[in-house]
């Protein structure tokens, strides 16, 4: 089912898991998707690539199975930076073939050997999914505090209107540790002429150098009230994660209570995360048992 559907039936709740790389074998992700399938997601996304650690080509088998053993719809990343519109194509056909029909358009990071061919911008290539026929379902990503890359706001609300303009269905946001920051970004959405619905996309922190880590490549700032957290937990790495899982479920509480399209759980793939955030939403009822 494409998920623009899905969402425009009701709040969404959704996970992400990355798939493997180096020794990890390739059945790790099933199991992890198997568990997670478990919390009946309205989808699950598989990561293309992600950070350059070379694993797209377990993109598409792990989303193919999502949909066809699961029985949950899979949302595969396809990023497009250093990609030629025949290498699109060939994954779009090979996605075809495995009978998935959402894909989350991205740019992809930058890195050296890394540099744009035919698209320089992830709006490039949600125009030419588009003007190819190839009849999916396109997601794009938002920033709530900026893009890193961008000088201005005014830049970013561009980007994020060309990326609408191009043919993108709806949004799912990076990663924000302070709600207000998603709250004020979806007024200035609608005063920047993006009406696209937007998930907003959670990440519990697991430890200092993790939050550091991702507020540095992501953007993301990191209010004292997380701050706090961690000075609580303590140097017990189980306290940490503990805490940034009960953090993440509070977000999650808040933002459920206040209308949004969908939540999105960047899960690490840990089911347990997964799981956690289930029944936090199951105890705010914004999911039904």
């Amino acid at each position: 089912m494409r998920i623009d559907d899905k969402i425009a039936a009701g709040q969404t709740f959704s996970f992400e898991i990355f798939p493997p790389k180096g020794d990890m074998p390739l059945e790790t992700a099933y199991r992890v998707a198997s568990e997670m399938a478990d919390d009946r997601p309205d989808w699950i996304s598989v990561t293309y690539s992600a950070g350059g650690s070379g694993n797209s080509a377990n993109t598409v088998p792990i989303a193919a199975s999502i949909e066809r053993d699961l029985g949950v719809t899979a949302l595969a990343h396809l990023t497009c930076l250093g990609s030629t519109r025949a290498d699109v194509d060939a994954y779009v056909a090979e996605l075809a073939g495995a009978g998935i029909e959402n894909v989350l358009a991205l740019r992809g990071d930058r890195r050296p050997g890394r540099e744009a061919i035919d698209f320089a911008h992830a709006s490039d290539l949600i125009a030419h999914l588009r003007a190819s026929g190839s009849g999916l379902c396109v997601g794009a990503a938002c920033y709530p505090e900026g893009h890193v890359e961008s000088p201005s706001e005014r830049e970013s609300f561009e980007s994020l209107y060309k990326k609408q303009e191009a043919g993108a269905d709806y949004l799912v946001t990076q990663l924000f540790f302070d709600n207000e920051d998603f709250y004020r970004f979806r007024e200035k959405c609608l005063r920047h002429r993006v009406r696209l619905p937007i998930v907003a996309g959670i990440m519990p922190f697991t430890s200092v150098n993790q939050i550091q880590r991702m507020a540095f490549t992501c953007g993301a700032s990191i209010p004292a009230k997380v701050v706090k957290r961690l000075v609580l937990a303590g140097d017990d790495p189980a306290d940490q994660a503990r805490a940034g899982v009960e953090y993440a479920c509070e977000q999650l509480e808040d933002l459920a209570a206040n209308g949004v399209d969908g939540l999105h759980v960047y899960s690490m793939n840990k089911p347990s995360v997964a799981h956690a955030a289930r029944e936090a939403l199951l105890a705010c009822g914004y999911l039904e048992a």
